[in-house]
Formats: C-alpha cells, structure tokens, sequence
C-alpha cells in the first residue's frame, strides 16, 4: 500500500513539472534581441545594486562586478553579509551603509554619476503587515527614482542614457492580491518618472530566481533543473547580465518595458553572445 501511494504521488509529481514546463514554454519570451545590436559600452560605466544581501541582489551584484564596461559597483544596504564582505574586497565596489530608503539626501553626489540601478530590495507579503509591504515596493522605489533624477538634473545629465531595472516576480499582471497592485503601481509610477528624461524603467516579472553559487545549496539547483525546461528559472547572475545587457542596448527597448522569465533568459544570452 504504501509502496502504491508513493508511486501516485511520484507520477503526479511528475505530471506537474511537465505540465508546468510544457506551460512555461508555451508562454515565456515575447521579446527578441535584436541581433548585432547597437551598444552603448559606457551606459553600465557606475552601477548601483539594491538589495544585495537577499537572494536575487547578491547575483545582480555579481555579475555588475564581473562585466568589464563596469567601472564601479555601489552596494547600497541596511547590513553587510558575508557574500557583500566578500564583494568588497573587488576594487570596483564601494558599500554604501544606509537605512532610511525614503531619503537619500546624502547620497546626491553619488547618484549623481549612477548610470544603472539594479533594484532587488523586497520582502515577501507573508513576512510583513499591508502598509510595510506598500512602504518597500511602492514608496521606496519611488522616492530613489525621483532623487535619482534630482541628482542626475543637478550633475548636468538628466538626459544620458540611465536604466532602473525592478523585480517585480510572476503573477503581478493577473493577481489582484495587494503586493501585485502594488508592484504595477511602481512599473507605472516609475516609468511616468523617467518620461522626458533619460532614464528607461524595466520591470521583471521572473519566475524562480536560483541565488548566487556562493549561496546556494542543492535544493536550489535541483529546483533549477526541473524548472529550466519550461523557461521558469533564472540564476539571479544571469538576471543580472540581462539587465545589463538591456540598459547597453540603449534604442533597443522603450521605457517601461515588462519582462517575463524567458525574456530575461534571452537577453542573458545576448549578453553572453555580445561581440560574436
């Protein structure tokens, strides 16, 4: 009996990720990059990584430190991990301490000379109360796009190129669940921000994002492989080289494009490709 119970559960297991990958593959990636693709090598010159400590942000910063058009690498964080200590250590990166995510007053020089942001800093609904979950993926955004722009008017070049690349996760079109309004209230918002302006706002609606290796454990990668078929998994590394690639890219895509997994699969691979 419970050698036939567990075959059951094997198979309907099994029917799952098929069918979850038979779905993804149907669906995922809308967006073809261009091919041999105009690129702007200075556009991702200074870049600056939100939420490094958590398990997306520490591959965006990876592969920001990685990429040789990358000059410097701020780390804007509440708190240091092993991983960013590690991080450190490259001459590119500067860590910058900070806690209050609605005020950046102090940040204005650096922002200034910030071409890129890569902004994994989030929580999950199921950790926080309605109104904190608004305030860190409504208001946060928000308030560092606008003194972004501020400091960017002030440095004399608001209208260079700039890209504010958000993750926002799967779901967030047909959910009516508070944390998916709210994050189409941040696409929207922070792309109304960047019109007339350099600045083009790209938002990644991804499915399953693999941490970074240094973090990871076999779960992790076993998850990966079940889920890769379907395009339903990114290494957050290889996220982080899409938004690169995109904000380089930069007459390829309009401000406020949306981005599903096999989108950012498929611009990693322009990525890794580049120049050949």
């Amino acid at each position: 009996m419970i050698i036939k119970l567990a075959v059951i559960m094997l198979t309907v297991f099994i029917a799952l990720i098929v069918g979850f990958n038979v779905w993804g593959a149907a669906t995922q990636g809308s967006l073809d990059p261009a091919v041999n693709a105009e690129r702007d090598a200075g556009a991702n010159r200074v870049v600056m990584v939100f939420g490094a400590s958590g398990s997306a942000g520490g591959g965006l910063l990876k592969a920001a430190i990685e990429d040789a058009e990358v000059e410097k690498v701020y780390v804007v964080t509440r708190r240091s991990t092993d991983y960013i200590a590690t991080a450190e250590a490259s001459d590119k990166v500067q860590v910058i301490m900070h806690q209050d995510f609605t005020d950046y007053s102090q940040l204005g020089s650096e922002l200034g000379e910030v071409s890129t942001v890569l902004w994994a800093l989030g929580t999950s609904s199921l950790q926080v109360d309605e109104a904190t979950y608004t305030l860190i993926h409504v208001d946060f955004p928000a308030a560092f796009v606008k003194a972004w722009l501020s400091a960017r008017r002030a440095a004399g070049n608001i209208y260079s190129p700039m890209a504010y690349h958000f993750i926002a996760g799967m779901g967030t079109e047909d959910s009516n669940a508070p944390w998916a309004h709210d994050k189409r209230k941040t696409e929207r918002d922070v792309a109304a921000m960047a019109e007339g302006t350099g600045l083009r706002t790209f938002s990644y609606r991804s499915a399953y994002i693999r941490p970074v290796n240094e973090t990871t454990h076999v779960g992790h990668h076993i998850t990966e492989a079940l889920l890769r078929p379907g395009k339903l998994v990114t290494s957050s590394k290889e996220l982080g080289q899409a938004m690169l690639e995109i904000s380089a890219r930069t007459k390829e895509l309009p401000n406020g494009t949306l981005l599903d997994n096999g989108d950012s699969l498929a611009y990693s691979d322009a990525y890794l490709f580049k120049g050949e």
